[in-house]
């Protein structure tokens, strides 16, 4: 997944996770965490015969296609872009007075595509979780729920990426301690580094793998996202 898609990914990691896996994808505004997921999605599907879906809350999908097109990124035919609007129309479905679960809304359209490609459906973004958050009317007892959803995502045996906006100093969790229910956390943030503003990617936990905790400087090449290698302090 990691090794064969992002050029210089093999920087990062030795062995590369397996199905299922949960990870969330972090970092502030700006460093890229829809170019990752999306770059990496892409890069993998190119490569394997499976499918994938890519859930974008923040934009709708005319959007987020133009803005991975002006990044060299192409979109793989063996994945599908869902987006705001695709969960309105899954809530016309509902008798008013009800609240809108846009959490169930996800999980169904996860069997969905599931019962549709079978094993071949193995990847799955969401983009993002605050933006999920921010849609729902209840957010009790997220911990609970986002540890079911989580499952629900594993018992499918497919692996996830959450993308959650953070920034560098904060914990890696919103509503639902996503940080501690997750098996892995990729931070992407900005470094100053020589007086300059580096992007870097930087592995924070990652189950079962073999991989490097250093940050590593990030820069979009002519199709996407290169990781460069690591970035070292040089104490300015």
């Amino acid at each position: 997944m990691f090794k064969n898609s992002i050029p210089g990914m093999e920087k990062v990691f030795k062995t590369d996770i397996e199905p299922p896996s949960v990870v969330l994808i972090t970092g502030p505004p700006g460093s890229m965490k829809t170019s990752f997921c999306y770059t990496l999605m892409s890069k993998y599907l190119e490569s394997v015969n499976q499918f994938g879906l890519y859930c974008t809350l923040e934009e709708s999908s005319k959007s987020h296609l133009r803005n991975m097109k002006s990044l060299g990124i192409k979109l793989s035919p063996h994945m599908q872009i869902s987006d705001f609007t695709d969960l309105r129309e899954v809530d016309k479905v509902v008798d008013q007075g009800d609240e809108t679960d846009y959490i169930k809304f996800i999980e169904k359209m996860i069997v969905y595509f599931k019962k549709k490609y079978g094993d071949k459906f193995s990847v799955f973004c969401l983009d993002s979780l605050g933006a999920l958050y921010s849609l729902m009317e209840d957010v009790n007892k997220m911990r609970k729920r986002m540890f079911y959803f989580f499952k629900m995502l594993r018992d499918n045996n497919i692996t996830a990426f959450i993308v959650m906006e953070r920034s560098a100093d904060a914990e890696s969790q919103l509503l639902g301690n996503e940080g501690f229910l997750v098996d892995g956390i990729i931070m992407l943030g900005l470094d100053r580094n020589r007086g300059k503003l580096v992007r870097y990617l930087q592995v924070e936990k990652m189950r079962a793998t073999q991989h490097s905790m250093e940050k590593h400087a990030v820069e979009v090449g002519k199709e996407g996202i290169v990781v460069l290698g690591p970035i070292f302090d040089t104490g300015e």
